[in-house]
């Protein structure tokens, strides 16, 4: 297996191919805009909503670097990108269409990688392209996790799952 076959599987196992953990597809599936919007008493907690509009932010990042619509750094804070404008149900639903929709398009672009590609070097930044998606794979799956965390709280995720 070779650098791109590696970032392919991780790519597809963080979004919707089960592996040591589940994918975020299984995380937010059934979730209701007020499940997504649920926060929990007490400390500050980013919101399921919150977490999958940041994941959105990174993952538009870097298509728009994939594709060479971006060469800037965006000027918004980390806390910017947490940001829900509206909760709505249709709003939700366009939250997880937004996501599909940029992830499924990173891996058709990841699909057509060769090696060189992987070692690439977008302008104004310091790591490779096969570096940055694999953080972002990394990010996927920490982000998961909290989200399947929030609904454990809220009781919306099974306390034991079956994996046969």
């Amino acid at each position: 297996m070779n650098n791109v076959e590696l970032l392919l599987h991780g790519w597809e196992c963080c979004y919707d191919k089960e592996d040591w953990y589940p994918p975020l597809t299984d995380a937010l599936k059934g979730l209701t805009a007020e499940q997504a919007n649920w926060r929990p008493a007490g400390e500050h907690v980013n919101t399921i909503w919150e977490n999958v509009q940041h994941l959105i932010f990174y993952k538009e990042r870097l298509l728009k670097r994939m594709t060479g619509e971006e060469m800037e750094y965006p000027d918004a804070t980390n806390d910017d990108t947490f940001a829900v404008e509206s909760v709505s149900g249709e709003a939700w639903e366009m939250t997880l269409s937004r996501l599909q929709t940029v992830h499924l398009a990173i891996r058709e672009r990841l699909a057509q990688w060769g090696e060189n590609d992987f070692e690439h070097v977008y302008p104004n930044r310091t790591q490779s392209a096969g570096r940055w998606v694999n953080s972002l794979i990394l990010h996927d799956a920490y982000h998961t996790g909290q989200i399947m965390f929030i609904r454990k709280l809220q009781g919306s995720w099974p306390s034991r799952r079956s994996f046969e």
